[in-house]
């Protein structure tokens, strides 16, 4: 049985409630490059539709319909935008202490080797020291 770890940012989306994950999807969703192409698609075709005149002219010019739509979108849009950057910010909070704590952690274990290493030094010297003592002695005799 292999034991896999969780990193903070596992356990992170693991808490997350079912209405914080629909906001960091719909954040995610609006701020994408496909949602600006097919609102902009549908916004097209919302006004050629009711401009040209083809279909019953259910939103005329100038598109009143349209602009409280776009004004319902942006209510609902900014406070879930916001509350994703919210977590977005204790994430980034979460994850710069944990990154502390491992840089913390690292640097006490860096010292300890560093101590090692210099106490390893000193003994190899105090050896080589008196090895060279005793070869001076022998062979002055």
């Amino acid at each position: 049985m292999i034991n896999h770890k969780k990193n903070w940012h596992q356990k992170h989306i693991e808490t997350l409630s079912i209405g914080s994950r629909l906001a960091d999807s719909v954040a995610k969703g609006m701020g994408s490059w496909r949602f600006i192409i097919v609102q902009t698609i549908l916004v097209v075709v919302w006004m050629a539709l009711n401009l040209v005149g083809f279909m019953y002219h259910w939103d005329v010019y100038p598109f009143i319909l349209l602009n409280l739509l776009f004004s319902t979108q942006a209510a609902y849009a900014a406070p879930i935008i916001m509350m994703s950057q919210n977590r977005q910010n204790d994430r980034d909070r979460v994850q710069a202490q944990a990154d502390y704590q491992t840089n913390i952690e690292a640097k006490l274990e860096i010292e300890a080797l560093t101590i090692k290493l210099n106490k390893l030094e000193v003994e190899k010297l105090d050896v080589i020291i008196t090895m060279l003592q005793e070869m001076k002695k022998n062979s002055a005799k």
